[in-house]
């Protein structure tokens, strides 16, 4: 897999800028008046919808992990990059024990991870040669 150095060095310019984004979404204080887009969506979708919103969006989080952690080291291993973004995940649901406006969940390590996952297969698919 040959990638561009100009999309190694976006890469490496996005991946802090993203970092500083998800731990202003998991940090601060989570809105539980029900106004938020995510709110409406799992209200549409009925009772079970909230669970399956919360997940995907997860997912949807963390993607972008897997895809500028890849891209911007040399070389990595996926399995490494997977590890990283589990213990990533980890830290910040170890973290939000911690503040009382904020909820730790096991889902979330595993939406969070499957999203790195994801991310990874996507650089894979768009590298690869045919």
């Amino acid at each position: 897999m040959l990638i561009p150095r100009r999309v190694i060095t976006w890469a490496r310019i996005l991946l802090p800028v993203y970092l500083v984004a998800v731990g202003f979404i998991v940090f601060s204080p989570s809105d539980d008046s029900g106004s938020g887009f995510l709110e409406w969506l799992a209200e549409a979708l009925g009772e079970p919808g909230y669970a399956a919103v919360e997940f995907t969006a997860n997912i949807v989080m963390f993607v972008p992990f897997g895809v500028l952690v890849r891209l911007a080291t040399a070389r990595p291993s996926w399995w490494m990059i997977l590890a990283l973004g589990f213990l990533t995940t980890v830290t910040i649901e170890l973290t939000q024990l911690a503040l009382p406006s904020r909820f730790s969940t096991v889902s979330d390590v595993i939406a969070n991870t499957l999203g790195t996952a994801v991310g990874l297969a996507a650089v894979w698919l768009a590298t690869r040669r045919r």
